[in-house]
C-alpha cells in the first residue's frame, strides 16, 4: 500500500509542477491557460502563482517517500485541487485553457483518494491508531 500511495503523491506532484513553466515568461502563461496577460500586476501575480505551485508540486514528490509527511502531502495536496475545483464550478464559464486544469484536478483528486485508501490502509495493517 505504502508504494501505492508514494505513486499516487507523485502522479499529484507533477500534475502540480506542469504550471512552474509559467515563471519563464508571460507567452508560456497565456499559453497554460489560454488567457492574454497584458497587465504587469497579473503577470506577476500568475508568475508568482506558478511558483508556488512549484513548491507544492516538490513538496508532495518528496513526501512521496517521506512516511511522516505523507498525511500533511495528501491534505495539502487535496486543498489545492479541490479549492481551485469549487471555485471553478462556482464560477463557471471557463476557456480551454482552464478546462484542461479542472481535468488534470480531478485525476489529481482521484489519485489522492486513492493514496489516502492507501494510506489509511496501511496505517490499520500496521495497527496505527488514526
Amino acid at each position: 500500500m505504502r508504494y501505492i500511495l508514494s505513486v499516487m503523491l507523485s502522479v499529484v506532484g507533477i500534475i502540480h509542477l506542469l504550471p512552474l513553466t509559467g515563471v519563464l515568461s508571460v507567452s508560456r502563461l497565456q499559453a497554460l491557460y489560454g488567457v492574454t496577460i497584458t497587465d504587469p500586476n497579473l503577470e506577476i501575480l500568475m508568475r508568482h502563482r506558478a511558483v508556488l505551485f512549484g513548491i507544492l508540486g516538490a513538496f508532495l514528490i518528496y513526501a512521496a517517500f517521506r512516511p511522516g509527511l505523507q498525511l500533511a502531502a495528501l491534505i495539502a495536496g487535496a486543498v489545492s485541487v479541490i479549492s481551485f475545483l469549487v471555485i471553478a464550478g462556482m464560477i463557471g464559464g471557463y476557456n480551454a485553457g482552464i478546462a484542461r486544469v479542472v481535468t488534470a484536478d480531478i485525476v489529481a483528486v482521484v489519485c489522492l483518494l486513492i493514496g489516502a485508501f492507501a494510506y489509511w490502509k496501511d496505517r490499520a495493517t500496521l495497527g496505527v491508531n488514526g
